[in-house]
């Protein structure tokens, strides 16, 4: 099927007919051993996020866990997975093969998801963005809402301009009401957030944008209260938390993880400083992800869309498009993210706050009708 540019394009697709030529006629695909921890054969498949078919014992099957830049190994029960390099074992046996149609036993679904676009090929470096393109707020929050009624799991990207820009109390009421399913972010994005809580500031400013006496120091001020408490959790319990963003998280049992980088402040307490072990706390949250919102946060947004597979696998096993939308004031970073495979992205350029603001608007409007149609 194929896609449009516009949100409102075909999403859901059907799995390929195995039984039909040519893949009735494809070999199983060849696997090698790992040669050393860490360490790949040489000819390994390198994986995209788009569906990936591998015909094992004369099946095509799915591997789990999928995501770009990674490879495929199979276990010893004859199931697949995706795994990155780092975490491969000597002796693992990881799919080779250079070709995605099928001829090498493994099988892309670039014609689905792309639209048959091209010369067919999974490639980076081939967006098109622009801040001309209209914003369909009433689809995004349809997708939203489904997402929240179907049980999906949304996650949240977000970057400190999101506290900035004020738009922190509309990031509260979608926690509150069950549109976020865990919070992906920097320590920046939790200390203006608990800054904000504890001081009324954030970085120093009032929400008018007026700087305060010694207010340079206030986000020092609020990481070294929740390191006292312990945690962001215990800081909520206790008090000192009264409010904002991470408040919501913690009360309403939202799960959010937060990473460090070589300027974090701090950091807070729950900030993880690891850079492999923030990927694998993140990526924990992007398996299970059935949708995302990225806003104002390039190297965030990136780093997640690192992770997703373009697609979720629905109950009855059929496939459709993860809905990504990254949102950023700078049409560069919107492309960046697609120029780096995450091609199911849809680009929103402008401001957090305006984002927020009319997403939450939409999505109130949303809810209204369908309390309207049902009663």
């Amino acid at each position: 099927m194929a896609r449009r540019d516009d949100l409102s394009r075909v999403t859901s697709f059907q799995h390929p007919d195995f039984a039909q030529a040519p893949f009735s006629t494809c070999p199983d695909a060849t696997f090698a051993p790992a040669p050393a921890d860490g360490v790949l054969p040489e000819g390994f498949f390198s994986t995209t996020n788009l569906p990936t078919y591998v015909r094992v014992g004369g099946r095509w099957i799915m591997p789990s866990e999928p995501r770009m830049d990674s490879v495929l190994l199979l276990k010893a029960d004859g199931s697949l997975t995706v795994r990155e390099m780092r975490r491969i074992r000597r002796g693992d046996r990881i799919a080779v093969g250079m070709k995605e149609d099928g001829s090498e036993g493994i099988y892309v679904d670039v014609a689905g998801f792309l639209g048959g676009q091209g010369d067919g090929e999974f490639k980076f470096m081939a967006s098109e963005v622009s801040r001309e393109k209209p914003t369909d707020y009433s689809f995004m929050a349809r997708l939203l809402v489904d997402e929240r009624d179907r049980g999906g799991y949304p996650i949240w990207v977000t970057g400190p301009a999101l506290v900035h820009s004020r738009a922190r109390s509309d990031m509260v009421w979608f926690i509150a009401n069950g549109f976020v399913g865990a919070l992906l972010a920097g320590n920046a994005v939790a200390v203006h957030d608990i800054e904000a809580s504890i001081f009324g500031t954030t970085l120093g400013m009032t929400g008018q944008g007026e700087s305060t006496q010694g207010g340079h120091g206030l986000h020092m001020r609020a990481i070294n209260k929740v390191r006292a408490a312990g945690s962001i959790a215990e800081a909520v319990n206790n008090g000192t938390i009264t409010g904002g963003i991470m408040h919501a998280c913690v009360t309403n049992n939202i799960p959010f993880v937060l990473t460090g980088s070589i300027r974090d402040d701090g950091p807070l307490p729950d900030v993880i400083t690891d850079a492999l072990a923030a990927q694998d706390a993140m990526r924990i949250h992007a398996i299970k992800a059935t949708m995302a919102i990225m806003i104002a946060t390039a190297l965030h947004a990136i780093a997640t869309g690192n992770m997703l597979p373009a697609f979720v696998t629905e109950p009855d096993g059929s496939l459709r498009e993860l809905s990504t939308i990254c949102v950023d004031s700078l049409e560069f970073v919107v492309a960046k993210l697609k120029d780096r495979g995450t091609h199911q992205a849809f680009g929103v350029v402008t401001n957090a706050q305006d984002f927020m603001h009319i997403l939450r608007l939409y999505v109130e409007r949303e809810l209204d009708q369908r309390r309207s149609a049902s009663a």
